[in-house]
């Protein structure tokens, strides 16, 4: 079993690389992203790396700047809507808001956050509900977390076209007329890519007893994504090394990406069976993925931010920049170019350095598996010589679900 390392570390801003092209000021230019979408309108854009202060220095840890200001007008510029979940999960909501805080705290806005009612029961009119009262507030854009949000973001985007609306993981929309919006810009990542990076080193680094346990059960595209890159990493790097690796994969118990005590039992049973590491993908569910995984000897991936100061049972996270990408696209509202993402759809991948992960030794909990060889899969990804599928519908097919060389899935 390997051994368990200390951590000292604050969660990171978003991603350990910087994201590609314009700055997270008001002013810069952008460049077009070389990887591809899901979506038939590919993108154009590659989001900024970390946002600016208004004196040039590098942006606070977005754990300093308040969650809850105060405008002196009672308005609020920049507001974002939550997905399903806790503000502060340590993973998407609280990604997705860092990067709401970190580019109003560097230019001088006013910012609010504003969370649905019923909680994870929510309906499409709690979420619309909690969009009017956005704009209501006074709101130049509205950053709406998850794909939960697409019926109450099209309602909102059509009631109010003169706001602004960021869809993080998200695409574009259409009125019933089959206009697009052009007041929504839609922000995707590829997932895919990540969970191939995770599976690929856990599997090199010596585990070949996985599991998976993904959020939105089975129906979220991103967790999708990140599920299927991690059987596909998995597979190919046993593959390689001649070995056979067992993985459970789930979406058990995670329709709401929440905590609970029948999620946690069911990855205390894994591991009490082999399983040695776990991939957390769905927010809170990763208290109680790491709460089993603690209680048990056994290890877990983190997901979209990276996680290694939430325990030291965490090896490594696939991570995507949240917070850089949110402040990229927020910045297009106030520099005046807007109509370069609004109505189309942008996917952000390692081509952008917008999916990662974390390389810094506080993160880096692989024994084996290097920093060096990590960097070396990366490029090849950049260059185009490994291509990562993301049409994760192959696994809703039972002929082709569990046709793989070197896995052997349990589809629970």
């Amino acid at each position: 079993m390997k051994s368990k390392k200390l951590l000292a570390m604050l969660l990171c801003l978003s991603m350990v690389f910087g994201l590609a092209a314009c700055g997270g000021g008001t002013q810069g230019t952008s460049e077009s992203p070389a990887g591809g979408s899901e979506s038939p309108a590919a993108g154009t854009e590659s989001p900024a790396p970390e946002s600016e202060t208004p004196s040039g220095e590098a942006a606070v840890d977005p754990d300093s700047i308040d969650d809850n200001m105060t405008s002196d007008d009672g308005t609020y510029q920049v507001a974002f809507v939550t997905d399903v979940g806790q503000l502060k999960d340590k993973s998407f909501n609280q990604g997705t808001y860092d990067g709401v805080k970190l580019y109003a705290a560097a230019n001088n806005l006013s910012y609010k956050y504003y969370q649905p009612a019923n909680a994870n029961e929510a309906t499409d009119d709690d979420r619309f509900d909690a969009m009017q009262a956005a704009v209501d507030g006074g709101a130049d854009v509205v950053v709406c977390a998850g794909y939960l949000q697409e019926a109450a973001l099209k309602r909102a985007a059509i009631a109010n076209p003169d706001t602004k609306f960021v869809f993080v993981d998200g695409y574009p929309l259409s009125d019933d007329s089959g206009n697009v919006l052009t007041n929504v810009a839609g922000i995707a990542f590829m997932e895919e890519q990540a969970g191939y990076l995770a599976g690929y080193a856990a599997v090199k680094d010596g585990f070949t007893e996985l599991g998976f346990s993904g959020g939105g059960g089975g129906t979220n595209p991103a967790c999708c994504r990140f599920g299927y890159g991690y059987i596909q990493g998995a597979n190919a790097a046993a593959a390689e090394d001649g070995v056979t690796v067992n993985m459970n994969y789930s979406w058990e118990y995670g329709s709401t990406f929440s905590a609970s005590p029948e999620l946690q039992t069911m990855i205390s049973g894994w591991y009490a069976n082999g399983t040695e590491i776990v991939f957390a993908c769905g927010g809170s569910m990763f208290q109680s993925i790491s709460a089993a995984a603690s209680a048990n000897d056994g290890y877990v991936i983190g997901v979209d931010v990276d996680q290694s100061g939430e325990s030291e049972v965490v090896v490594t996270s696939a991570m995507k920049g949240l917070a850089d990408a949110v402040q990229w696209a927020v910045a297009h509202v106030y520099d005046g170019t807007w109509d370069d993402i609004g109505g189309t759809a942008t996917s952000l991948g390692v081509a952008d350095n917008a999916v990662a992960l974390p390389t810094t030794d506080e993160a880096w909990r692989f024994e084996t598996f290097s920093v060096e060889k990590y960097e070396e899969l990366y490029q090849q990804m950049v260059d185009g010589t490994l291509v990562v599928d993301a049409d994760y519908t192959v696994l809703d097919d039972p002929e082709t679900a569990t046709d793989w060389s070197n896995v052997v899935l349990n589809i629970i």
